[in-house]
């Protein structure tokens, strides 16, 4: 493992369904699921859902620069979710379900602006992901973390994560761990 290990933190969704798939790409060391860009310092789930926080539900993506790109990751992100709905995936619906790269380096800044254009001129112009520096991130609460490896028979996770991963590895077969 390189000694540089990158952070990018990413909003999708509902962030059971980011975390999961990140969770199985080669080259991530971290997944962690938290909530971010909102104006509280440490929101509780309760009132991130209330939508009175501004928070977006969000994964800090930890991985290795040696294994995997940043251009890499942002390309799995914009091809598991679906970037051209304003707050919204599927049947989550509020600010906290929106689209956004949020960015820890600098450095970062660069690659995905082009990245976003690339994807803006796939998705016709469609794309409203937000993209700023990281701020006001907390961790969610410990019975989030992992959500879809301890609950795989759950509702939600059979209904919406596990169709996700499925088309998820059908995409990305070469980003699985060997």
């Amino acid at each position: 493992m390189s000694a540089a290990i990158e952070t990018i933190t990413l909003a999708g969704g509902c962030f059971w369904c980011v975390e999961a798939v990140f969770e199985q790409v080669r080259g991530v060391v971290d997944v962690q699921s938290g909530y971010s860009n909102g104006h509280l310092a440490a929101p509780t789930y309760e009132a991130v859902c209330a939508g009175d926080t501004g928070h977006a539900e969000v994964v800090r993506v930890r991985f290795d620069p040696a294994r995997i790109g940043l251009v890499d990751v942002l390309q799995i992100f914009f091809a598991t979710h679906d970037p051209t709905t304003r707050n919204r995936q599927g049947a989550d619906i509020g600010p906290q379900y929106r689209s956004g790269i949020y960015w820890s380096e600098e450095s970062q800044q660069e690659v995905i602006a082009r990245v976003m254009v690339e994807a803006n001129n796939e998705l016709g112009g469609r794309l409203v992901t937000e993209v700023g520096p990281l701020a006001n991130y907390s961790a969610a609460e410990a019975y989030h973390q992992h959500y879809y490896a301890n609950n795989p028979g759950q509702g939600y996770c059979s209904a919406v994560i596990r169709p996700k991963l499925e088309k998820f590895r059908k995409s990305f077969r070469s980003r699985l761990p060997d």
